[in-house]
């Protein structure tokens, strides 16, 4: 899953990395991943910023980091005005994953109800807790907060393309 729990600017973009300072002087720049799938940037030969195209000339993992230079930046001013912006690629690149997983941008959003069919509320971001995520779900009524693990015995359903999740859930949990 991507580790940035608001990983999607629009439907359409997801967003994979977040560009650091300029690398040297020929207009290098320094990405920090943001996706479970590093991997993918070895075959990235376009990319988007601000969901504009960019050409990838090269990457290279260096002590964690990316280095990558972008068509067309050629100067470390150039480079300078990316910083702070994020590396995007189209949602249909999405990594596929098994049945049952989900990524944390489609979480993200989706109604959230109990047994009873009550309404909880809506997930609006994902903790990465090591042992398993735990869904953060704010209440509609009161602003509160709800914190759901992300346990088969907790949420029976995931309903993407109707966004909505299904969880057994008492106020007393």
């Amino acid at each position: 899953m991507e580790k940035l729990s608001k990983c999607v600017t629009d439907k359409n973009f997801i967003i994979i990395g977040k560009i650091g300072k300029p690398h040297g002087i020929k207009g290098d720049i320094r990405v920090y991943p943001l996706t479970d799938f590093p991997d993918r940037f070895a075959k990235l030969t376009t990319a988007y910023i601000d969901e504009l195209p960019v050409k990838i000339e090269f990457v290279q993992n260096h002590n964690g980091v990316l280095i990558m230079h972008i068509q067309n930046f050629d100067s470390r001013e150039k480079s300078a005005a990316l910083t702070g912006k994020f590396l995007q690629v189209p949602r249909a690149e999405a990594a596929p994953l098994s049945a049952g997983e989900y990524y944390t941008f489609d979480i993200i959003g989706l109604a959230v109800y109990d047994e009873k069919n009550t309404k909880l509320g809506t997930v609006t971001n994902v903790l990465k807790t090591g042992s398993n995520d735990v869904y953060v779900v704010e209440k509609p009524e009161d602003g509160g907060t709800i914190l759901l693990p992300a346990l088969k015995k907790v949420v029976t359903k995931i309903d993407i393309k109707n966004k909505r999740m299904d969880v057994i859930w008492t106020d007393e949990q």
